[in-house]
């Protein structure tokens, strides 16, 4: 755990941030992209544009206000001609709510000055920092939120940096949640480092799984003798565990190998990986040997595993 004057620090940060980008963004100067609409408002009119119709307590769920301070919101913008309410037909205590023709209009014309605004923002801004702002807002929805139920995965091959991406994150995560030090990180960069320059696209492979386009996990299968492939550096990120990335990794390199023609795959890990080695035991694999090291300043028992083709 950080230390007092750390997460102090830290929060000075983050409110720092909250000033200069909710300034950036105007939502102190009046209405929200220069309409009439503060953002409670505008925030409603866009959940109410989702869908033809919407319960009030549905609408309450989404925003997470209080029913007071919604009821309030509602009555003024019901004042407005912007939104109807209604008894719902199917229990009459509940209420439903619908846009008015003006509020439909009103929600068209805050999308497109959304977008105007943004585009404006993002069009002296080149290419590549467009990419890095992108990271940088899917890497704060992830931490604070964990990745979206809707999000699409892919697994594909590594793109141009990402071989690289694979030794950064072997080196700061397993640091971070195990304390390994850079002689684990020198290991990483050295199977990646043969692979890039001695892969035999036919007996050998990488994947990287993808969330929403960003990379997210990988997995190596690479050439051990002429009967036995490893699956290597298997690695999933935090925020995005509980997508079945890890099941989809192995599977992609146990089918791999087995396709390729080898009779065995084998692996090596080390004691603290439970849920990794549950994973590989699901599939088949059977531990092999064990051997206690210390090659990374940490006291471990590396164990190998194997499964039969």
């Amino acid at each position: 755990m950080p230390s007092r004057a750390t997460t102090d620090a830290r929060v000075a940060e983050i409110r720092a941030f909250n000033r200069f980008y909710t300034d950036r963004i105007g939502v102190l100067r009046g209405g929200l992209h220069g309409s009439r609409h503060p953002l409670p408002e505008a925030r409603v009119l866009f959940e109410l544009g989702r869908q033809e119709v919407t319960e009030v307590a549905e609408l309450r769920h989404r925003l997470e206000l209080d029913a007071g301070h919604l009821s309030r919101l509602l009555a003024r913008m019901e004042e407005q001609g912007l939104v109807l309410r209604e008894r719902s037909p199917q229990d009459g205590r509940r209420q439903r709510l619908r846009l008015t023709a003006t509020g439909g209009y009103e929600r068209l014309r805050l999308d497109q000055a959304s977008a105007q605004q943004w585009s404006g923002l993002l069009d002296p801004i080149s290419d590549g920092d467009q990419r890095r702002l992108l990271d940088a807002m899917a890497t704060v929805r992830e931490v604070l939120g964990g990745p979206q139920p809707n999000c699409s995965v892919e697994l594909r091959g590594p793109l141009a940096g990402e071989l690289g991406w694979i030794v950064a994150r072997h080196g700061t995560l397993y640091a971070d949640e195990y304390g390994w030090g850079e002689g684990f990180e020198a290991l990483v960069a050295q199977v990646v480092a043969r692979f890039a320059s001695e892969c035999d696209p036919d007996r050998e492979r990488a994947w990287i799984a993808a969330v929403d386009g960003r990379a997210a996990g990988c997995v190596l299968c690479v050439r051990r003798d002429d009967d036995t492939a490893a699956l290597r550096l298997l690695l999933v990120e935090p925020w995005a565990r509980g997508l079945g990335l890890g099941d989809r990794l192995i599977d992609a390199c146990t089918d791999f190998a087995r396709g390729a023609g080898y009779r065995m795959l084998a692996l090596w890990t080390n004691h603290p990986l439970v849920e990794a080695r549950r994973l590989y035991e699901r599939r088949g694999f059977v531990l092999v040997s064990e051997t206690p090291h210390d090659d990374w300043g940490v006291e471990l028992v590396g164990q190998e595993l194997a499964l039969e083709l």
